[in-house]
């Protein structure tokens, strides 16, 4: 079976090969199909001309050759016979007319003392009658012209080419000046035929052999100029695939050349200017990481002291002056709000530079909700339709990070009850997390999930920081999952979380690796 199946993966991967490489040889095939075209006209064209040409040389000289004789003959024979000959006076010299060197057979008719009229056949091609010979011909001999200066003759030899039973025969005729029969002649032109088919015979093997030579040419041609475009075909992609360093090599100095350079000039920029961007990115990473990082120092310190400032507010003495206290309470949540957002930057540039990873462990993903909602004390808020026993093995604390920030941004912005459900297909679990709100806006369903995106602009402040739905698609992409928005037909938005079951099959052993700079930070509510 395993035979089996790596056959038909060689052969649909052969097919394609194929059908890649008929698809980067299609301008090859047009050169070729044009070249082709061009020698076949050209030779079509001389080899119809020559054939012509040939044709009518060879006819024509067999021909005159033929009247020439019959002429001679009707001269010296037919006009030695009287006026008005016997039949067998004509057969005697249609006989030896017909002995010529042209081996024609002869019809003679003539009229006898008598009035009637008499043939002499020379008995050659299946005995040649009066209608062996076409009646526009006979008619043509037995007219008579008017004798002037010009025409100084009253009859005059006619001839005609025939094709009896696809053989071409030569007819002609003409009458004895001054009295006397008139004569016939019928001369085969079949061996002229046969010289002109094997000279059409030729002249289709030299066509067909130039078309073959022009298809070679044109191939060796094509070769020529298009190889460089192919090597610039594969370096373009190459390039595509963000390999910077990809140059081709330069020779001649014809367009192909100068196109090469262009390229590889193109490739030079853009690298430079990729590396230009990187570097400014990396800087850009590097001190949102440097600010985070400095930026907790001091925060570690006012957070201390908000955190016995809030306790002051919450003791029962009132050891805070109700006049400062509303000062002391802002003090305390922008403080708090100030500490997410450096945990939120610190995780964001984890992300970005690639150092976040996954600390792997096999989760009951009901257990891991309640747990979540537990903490945060939202068991009033929040509906759970999940039953325990669905395992996975995933970064807890990655998760809690996604389902966190999932629920707490539908507790802030929908509507209670929150209903968090968990099915689990073949080879996913998703987690579906719904409101009772208004929904999302349409227009603000693309953006759900950008960084500091916040739906209302007159509202530039508020308890969040723009980075909660953000931290949480990267989590589930880590993981190899995804996250998607909608609203639901009954009302209220829907975060549907997929997730794998087994992360460890789409990462590099991120368990193995210790977790890398990613687990540290601890579970944050956002949105």
């Amino acid at each position: 079976m395993t035979d089996t199946q790596g056959g038909l993966r060689g052969w649909a991967a052969g097919r394609k090969g194929s059908l890649t490489r008929l698809r980067f040889t299609s301008l090859r095939l047009r050169l070729v199909v044009v070249f082709g075209l061009v020698a076949l006209t050209a030779a079509v064209s001389a080899s119809g001309i020559a054939y012509w040409l040939n044709r009518e040389a060879v006819l024509t000289r067999a021909q005159d050759a033929v009247l020439r004789d019959f002429r001679q003959e009707m001269q010296n024979r037919a006009g030695a016979l009287p006026a008005h000959p016997t039949q067998d006076e004509l057969q005697r010299t249609a006989g030896q007319m017909a002995s010529s060197s042209q081996s024609f057979s002869v019809l003679l008719v003539g009229q006898d003392a008598h009035g009637k009229t008499v043939y002499g056949n020379s008995g050659g091609i299946n005995g040649f009658s009066l209608e062996d010979v076409p009646t526009s011909l006979r008619t043509a001999v037995n007219r008579q012209q008017k004798v002037s200066g010009v025409n100084k003759q009253p009859y005059h030899l006619y001839w005609q080419r025939v094709v009896d039973h696809g053989t071409p025969y030569l007819v002609a005729g003409t009458r004895v000046i001054g009295g006397g029969p008139t004569g016939y002649m019928a001369k085969t032109l079949e061996p002229e035929a046969k010289d002109l088919d094997s000279l059409a015979w030729s002249l289709g093997i030299a066509t067909g052999l130039a078309l073959i030579g022009a298809a070679l040419l044109a191939q060796a041609a094509a070769t020529t100029v298009l190889k460089p475009v192919h090597r610039l075909g594969v370096a373009a992609r190459r390039l595509g695939e963000g390999k910077l360093d990809t140059r081709l090599r330069v020779s001649g100095t014809d367009e192909l050349a100068d196109l090469s350079r262009t390229f590889n000039n193109a490739a030079a920029a853009l690298e430079k200017r990729v590396a230009d961007m990187a570097a400014r990115d990396e800087a850009s990473r590097r001190f949102v990481a440097d600010m985070s990082h400095e930026l907790r120092t001091p925060l570690t310190a006012i957070t201390a002291v908000t955190e016995v400032l809030e306790e002051e507010l919450d003791s029962e003495a009132g050891g805070i002056d109700p006049m400062i206290e509303p000062a002391v309470r802002l003090v305390v949540s922008e403080t708090r709000r100030l500490n997410n957002l450096v945990e939120n930057l610190m995780e964001v540039t984890r992300f970005d530079a690639g150092t976040a990873r996954l600390v792997l462990d096999d989760v009951d993903v009901a257990d891991q909700i309640t747990a979540c909602i537990d903490a945060r004390a939202w068991l009033d808020a929040v509906e759970l339709d999940a039953d325990r026993g669905i395992h996975a093995r995933l970064d807890p604390r990655r998760l809690d990070v996604i389902l966190a920030n999932l629920i707490g941004n539908a507790l802030k912005h929908g509507g209670s009850p929150v209903r968090v459900s968990v099915r689990e297909d073949s080879d996913s679990v998703v987690i579906r997390v719904r409101d009772h709100g208004p929904g999302i806006p349409e227009e603000v369903l693309p953006h759900v999930f950008d960084r500091f995106y916040k739906a209302s602009a007159s509202r530039p402040r508020s308890e969040g920081s723009g980075l909660g739905l953000s931290i949480a698609m990267e989590n589930a992409h880590i993981h190899g999952g995804a996250i998607t928005a909608a609203n639901s037909p009954e009302g209220g938005a829907v975060f549907t979380l997929r997730l794998p079951r087994d992360a460890s099959l789409l990462t590099e052993d991120p368990a193995e690796n210790g977790g890398g700079n990613g687990g540290d930070a601890p579970a944050k509510e956002e949105s």
